[in-house]
Order: C-alpha cells, then structure tokens, then sequence
C-alpha cells in the first residue's frame, strides 16, 4: 500500500531560537526578515496576538511593548544546521526522505505497515525528533502526497493527533477535504484560487467534487493532477510538487545607502548567491534574471538613479558563479558613474523549470557536469559548517553589514557561541 508521510517543522524559526532559549516557550515571539523588516515567524502566542505575518516590524512597536513579544532577527546559519539535524533524524526511519524545503521533508512509507502501525511508529517519529533536537514537528501520513500536506496541517492545528494525523479511510478523507480551504491545497495557487471563487469553490471538497475533465480543460495537467490526489490517487511525483515561479532576494541599506561600486557588486553577487541556492533547494534551474537598484525617491535632494536589467540565459543553470557572473556582468554595464547612493538592490530569477530537463546547447563551451559536482561538493561544506563557508572572491570577506540588531548566537556551528553550563 502506497503511503506518504510530510513531515513539517511547527513555527520553525522561532522553534529554533527557542531551543536554545526554553524561557520563551509559551510566550509570544516573533522572527524578522533580512535588514529587521518584516515578521517572516511567529509563535502560536503571537499569532494569538493579531500579529500578522510579513507584518513591517515598525507597525507593530506597541504592540510588542504592551504585550512583551521577544524579536530575533533572522540566524540563517543556525535554522539551516537545526534543519539538518532534523532531517539527519528523520531519515533514520526511512531511506526515502526528500528535503522539501528548510522546514519540510516528505517520506515514502509504502509497505511498511497497516494504518494502526503507521499511527503508533508516525508518533514515535514526531517524539524521537522533538527530544533529540527540541524541533515540535506534525507528521501527515496518507495514500498520496497532497492529502500528506493536508493531514499534517490538521496534526499542527489539533493536539489530539500528538503530532501525528493519518489520512486512512474515505470517511476520513471527506472530513479532512469539507474542513480544508482550497487555496491551501498544494497546487493551487493564488490565481486558480480566485477562478475557483467564481464558481463559489471554497473547500478543498467543493475542488474535489467538480467534474475532472472540466478541471483539466480549465487548469490544464497541473490542476488535473492535483484533483486526482485529492481523491487518493498518487501521480505527482516528488520533482512535480509546486515550485516557485520566481525567486527574488533584495535588501534595503542602512543609513544613506551604498555609494562604493564594489560594495554595490558585493551585495548584487550576494543576493545573486542566495537566489541560486534557493533554486537547488526546489531542484529547479532559470533562463532569466533581473538585477536592480535604486536610490531613495524620497530623498529628492540626492542624485536620482534607477538601474533595472533583464538577462536571458542561453542554457537555464542554478551553478552560483554562473549566476553571479551573469548579474555582474549586467550591472557593470548598466552603472553609471556619479554620487548616487543606492537605497535598495536585489536580484529576480524567473522563467524557472525542472532541472531534470535542461535543454543543451551544442556549443556551450562549459563542463557542466565537473561544474554540477564542484557546486555539490561546496553546497555540502556550506551546509556543514554554514551558508557562505565557501563563497566566491566577489561576494566579499563579510556579509553584507545588514541591520540585524536581534540577532541570536550561532550555538550550533560556532565554537565561541557554545552554550556553557555552571554547576
């Protein structure tokens, strides 16, 4: 019997700060993005609150005054080695585990036992990874992986699953599908969601009930696949699962901005670095990226500058120095010369697709496969020892001097952040 497990990290960045903080549990905390902006986690305590999520930290001053809310700015060294000690445990149980992202991790746990089994051994999972590395996870466990995503959202919302939810029977899966938005189903994204609203599609069962050939002429394959999931057909496979359309890293500088040329490059070969691990993340590649910077339109009294370029690949690629190179190249060309401070610059990747099926070209002049394996072997240092370990000449000895004013130690991966016991 086909039965697939998501297994997904609760709250996770703020699951982390608190591991290492356990005077926070049960109480309301909230994480900020790059440069403090915006609350990207949030406690169940916050959330409580009426924080919003993406809210800009600003807004929210007095509220975490009143209410005491504890702030970390984001220690992505620290979430990505708690993230790999949770997937080190998780793949204890199965030699099928595929990392979806930095907080979820699907599991292949076909033939290995009934439903009664699988609940007791899903809750063993769900305890062995909370004791070993203080990460609460929820375990979804159904015939396909969508209906997966679906329970594992109902083991995180009720604590009568202890962390686990099986999706076994048809009565169970009606009830799950009656009481789950549509917009939250894996593939359906915003715009099919409000096509869906138009024909009064509001659950998960309304989406499941409507005729499938009308579905695959009006959402295509993609829509199809996932309306036969919803029934408990497994057809998506792992490398078919949504992936972004378009992933965009961008930060705005402290201060008056960045006027240095070399501080500019540093921070576009950065950005350009973080876009491209992001795509091996989702196991994609792209064919085109946009680099811009800008400088404050507030600040009228300054010199006015708006750098915007689009760049097409000639062979889609996730390699970083290929990327980095490309967005270097594109803002050396575009710069112009003057006392111009640059509030805000980023890099935009899009027209992203599979990296199983990369389109050759008969005169690319690169060893592609030597280059694949060199990114291999530094993405797995980066991951050991923390992002930007290995990095290339450009990016610059230091990271970018970003507002980071909450930030916590780096426990797990530097020697001086070690946590001390006193007797």
């Amino acid at each position: 019997m086909e039965l697939f497990g998501l297994a997904d990290c609760n709250n996770f960045f703020v699951s982390c700060e608190r591991v290492f903080r356990p005077n926070l549990n049960g109480k309301p905390v909230i994480v900020l993005s790059n440069n403090d902006g915006c609350v990207i986690s949030r406690s169940n305590e916050a959330k409580a609150l009426g924080i919003k999520m993406g809210v800009p930290l600003f807004q929210i001053r007095n509220e975490i005054e009143k209410y005491n809310i504890a702030i970390f700015s984001s220690n992505y060294v620290l979430y990505g080695d708690m993230s790999h000690r949770v997937m080190s445990l998780l793949s204890y149980y199965t030699p099928k585990l595929d990392q979806y992202s930095i907080d979820e991790a699907f599991i292949d746990f076909s033939d290995m036992g009934d439903s009664k089994y699988m609940q007791k051994y899903g809750q063993e999972i769900v305890r062995t990874v909370g004791k070993g590395t203080g990460i609460p996870i929820s375990l979804g466990i159904a015939p396909t992986r969508t209906l997966a995503k679906v329970a594992s959202k109902f083991a995180k919302k009720y604590k009568g699953y202890h962390g686990c939810c099986i999706i076994d029977t048809e009565e169970k899966r009606q009830k799950a599908l009656n009481l789950f938005e549509v917009g939250d189903v894996f593939g359906i994204g915003r715009k099919m969601k409000e096509h869906l609203s138009k024909y009064g599609i509001r659950t998960a069962a309304d989406f499941a009930r409507l005729d499938g050939e009308w579905v695959r002429t009006a959402f295509s394959i993609t829509g199809y696949r996932t309306w036969r999931e919803l029934h408990g057909e497994a057809c998506i496979s792992l490398d078919e699962l949504p992936a972004k359309k378009s992933i965009c890293v961008s930060r705005s500088f402290a201060d008056e901005g960045i006027t240095d040329k070399q501080k500019l490059e540093e921070a576009v070969a950065n950005f350009a670095s973080d876009c491209a691990r992001k795509l091996r993340e989702q196991n994609t590649i792209c064919r085109q990226l946009t680099i811009f910077a800008y400088t404050s339109r507030f600040r009228t009294d300054l010199p006015q500058d708006f750098i915007n370029i689009n760049i097409r690949l000639e062979i889609g690629t996730n390699d970083t120095s290929e990327i980095i190179k490309n967005a270097i190249e594109g803002l050396r060309a575009n710069y112009r010369e003057g006392n111009y401070a640059y509030k805000k610059a980023g890099v935009i990747l899009w027209d992203i697709s599979s990296a199983n099926a990369v389109q050759g070209n008969l005169f690319d002049t690169r060893n592609r496969s030597k280059l694949s394996a060199l990114q291999q072997t530094i993405d797995k240092i980066n991951r050991r020892d923390g992002i930007g370990t290995v990095r290339n000449a450009i990016q610059g000895s230091d990271r970018l001097n970003i507002k980071r004013e909450h930030l916590s130690p780096q426990y797990t991966t530097d020697i001086n952040d070690i946590l001390v016991l006193k007797s």
